[in-house]
């Protein structure tokens, strides 16, 4: 399925991308890692033999050099995976100006930029697999985040829009929207949540963070990477321009 394949993963030192790059490595792909924290990045990546790259995707440089280092390394890339971003809470008037910006330019003009880049390659091979690591707030919004819901909102409109480009040139497009998944960002929510509230974690889950889903279980990081590599598989070649919600039936209601 994705055996051989040239497969950029960004986000790939820890949580979901790591588990992406982990998975598709060990189905023979050829894995080129990206991520800011140079560091644990190299250690990941020496452990299932992918290429890495230290890179700030905030810069538009920065993903064209991402996507060079492939080019030279593997002189095409088959598959892109965005998954790199960050969040931050707080109310509109409060919101810092420079962590706007820094949340756009990561999470909306980076996957853009990255799209761009590597569309010369998918093109020319008449095959390529784009897949954007939306959120559930890509589909609906939460209050006290203004950028991240902003940036996901705006990924799901590129999704639909290359989707549509790429139709003709055996390149498709597709956004995950998935609710809360178990990384260690989301475990330090939650252990800040339970102190705030003086509840247990397992509360934070079912009660705060999963309010809205039907099922109250986080998703797991390996859950994601099946699905991303299911969007690289024959099964889904009809499916472009879509967003999939991987939410416990958050927007079922």
């Amino acid at each position: 399925m994705v055996d051989g394949k040239v497969t950029i993963v960004t986000g790939a030192a820890s949580g979901i991308g790591l588990a992406i790059a982990q998975s598709f490595a060990k189905d023979g792909a050829k894995v080129v890692m990206a991520d800011v924290n140079e560091e644990k990045l190299k250690g990941e990546a020496d452990k299932i033999g992918g290429a890495f790259i230290k890179v700030d995707l905030s810069k538009r440089e920065d993903c064209k050099a991402l996507v060079d280092f492939a080019l030279q390394k593997h002189n095409r890339v088959d598959i892109l995976v965005n998954v790199a971003g960050i969040q931050t809470v707080s109310p509109i008037e409060d919101f810092p100006e420079d962590k706007w910006d820094f949340m756009i330019d990561l999470m909306l003009s980076a996957p853009f930029y990255c799209t761009k880049y590597v569309w010369k390659s998918m093109k020319a091979n008449g095959w390529g697999r784009i897949i954007n690591l939306n959120s559930i707030h890509g589909l609906v919004a939460s209050e006290f985040k203004s950028a991240y819901v902003s940036a996901k909102h705006g990924l799901a409109g590129l999704t639909k829009v290359a989707g549509l480009e790429g139709g003709s040139q055996g390149i498709t497009v597709n956004s995950i929207c998935p609710a809360y998944v178990r990384t260690p960002l989301v475990d330090g929510q939650i252990e800040a949540q339970a102190k705030t509230h003086g509840i247990p974690p397992e509360k934070v889950i079912t009660d705060i963070m999963l309010v809205k889903s039907a099922i109250k279980k986080l998703l797991e990081p390996s859950t994601i990477a099946d699905i991303v590599k299911f969007l690289c598989s024959d099964a889904a070649a009809g499916i472009t321009g879509a967003l999939i919600p991987v939410d416990g039936g958050w927007t079922a209601g």
